[in-house]
């Protein structure tokens, strides 16, 4: 895709597409990384085509890894083994995924070699301290810039520790997960709150045994994981720009077809439906546990939604999409989602800042926001300060607005979501 600084999104009466989604981008991750691990070869198909997991790949094939992936987005590896990775002569580049550092941090703590993983001026400014002091306590040795990166590694044999994080974070305990498959016993995380299961269902697809008790994940290290051939569902994340859109546009219809249907991340299901869209959900099918299908979304009439503390850890990546719910009209309110400051921007002030931009009325709270939808918002400029999700909510915020607005820093998207403005220019009617 070739670079687009800004981008012009003309006002729409609605939206009507069938279409699917980019492969998953948590998924991607780790099966990419499981690959790795894993003795024998991988075939993995529909793997995420954005920056972030591209960085992934690139970091594996660094140490020593055999990575290769074609046009159509099929990405074979073929695994080292457990403790079969190489030394990289170079630092390892993360560029802007936070999945990419936290995640391979844990599998480099297990390692007899030392590395150095950093990112692009966003991720260095993103915390890491929460998965340096539990690989830490598993005996790697980490030296960091005040809890940021780069990190430097010094991978050593690991001992299993039984872990409480304080905040929910799916990336830490899947560091942590991944460093046990190399500790000596069993390593165990128990969250505060349900967060996203991949990594559980992921390991278990690729033979590794695991035992998940209530909010507690347990794995026994020295476990082998063994190469497969899995086909990873679309990406419910990106998928949620097109359904908030409908929602959003009384009179429209998304359909959006091989979709993700992981429990753990379709919260916006529900919150849609409360603001009055009506929506459809047909489960296709299930592969490597994780199920997919079919979601229908028609925009009825807009209502409100409050966001409570205890849903923000299913919804962490669904929440800028949410915001836009409101600007067609309606009032969206979420609070408890102080963890979306340390994101790739400042997720809260960046996006008080670009829907006030757009003419929509916005209010910005220490742990959340409160956007005020006139129905009638008068478009303008929205910055999306190199935040991919950023580009995208506001993007689908100014289909409602009364002229084009500008989105500025719309090349973001390749992060996660290439091509996405070429397809909103073709559904917005």
């Amino acid at each position: 895709m070739p670079s687009l600084s800004a981008a012009t999104v003309t006002p729409a009466r609605s939206v009507r597409a069938t279409l699917q989604v980019p492969g998953d981008k948590s998924i991607s991750h780790r099966y990419a990384l499981l690959a790795a691990l894993a003795d024998g070869p991988s075939h993995l198909t529909n793997y995420a085509p954005g920056a972030d997991c591209r960085s992934t790949l690139s970091c594996l094939a660094q140490l020593g890894v055999f990575v290769r992936e074609d046009p159509d987005h099929v990405v074979d590896i073929v695994g080292a083994g457990l403790g079969g990775l190489s030394p990289s002569r170079d630092a390892l580049d993360a560029g802007n995924s936070g999945s990419t550092m936290r995640m391979l941090a844990g599998v480099l703590a297990g390692q007899t070699f030392t590395s150095t993983i950093v990112g692009d001026e966003s991720l260095s400014r993103r915390p890491m301290r929460r998965v340096i002091d539990p690989l830490t306590r598993m005996g790697a040795r980490i030296e960091a810039a005040d809890g940021h990166a780069p990190l430097t590694i010094h991978g050593t044999a690991l001992r299993a520790i039984a872990y409480r994080p304080d905040v929910p974070s799916a990336q830490v305990k899947s560091a942590v997960l991944l460093a046990g498959l190399h500790a000596a016993g069993t390593t165990s995380v128990t969250e505060p709150a349900r967060t996203r299961d991949h990594t559980e269902r992921a390991l278990a697809a690729f033979g590794v045994a695991i035992d998940v008790d209530g909010l507690t994940v347990s794995v026994a290290g020295d476990q082998r994981p063994a190469g497969q051939a899995l086909t990873i569902p679309g990406d419910f994340s990106s998928a949620a720009f097109w359904m908030v859109a409908a929602a959003a546009l009384p009179g429209s219809r998304v359909e959006i077809r091989d979709v993700g249907l992981n429990p753990t991340r379709t919260g916006l299901i529900d919150v849609l439906r409360r603001f009055g869209a009506q929506v459809e959900v047909r489960q296709t099918g299930t592969a490597a546990g994780e199920p997919s299908g079919t979601v229908v979304v028609e925009g009825d009439r807009t209502g409100t939604v409050d966001v409570a503390p205890a849903e923000v850890p299913g919804l962490i990546d669904e929440l800028p999409a949410i915001a836009a719910l409101a600007a067609h009209g309606g009032r969206v309110s979420v609070r408890g989602a102080a963890e979306l400051r340390v994101k790739e921007s400042d997720r809260i002030a960046t996006l008080v800042a670009g829907f006030r931009g757009l003419g929509i009325v916005a209010d910005e709270h220490a742990d959340g926001f409160s956007i005020e939808g006139s129905g009638d918002p008068t478009g303008g400029v929205a910055d999306a300060r190199g935040d991919h999700r950023m580009a995208m909510a506001f993007a689908i915020a100014a289909l409602t607005a009364r002229q084009p607005s500008r989105i500025e820093g719309a090349d973001a998207v390749v992060i996660s979501y290439p091509g996405f403005f070429e397809i909103l220019s073709q559904i917005a009617a």
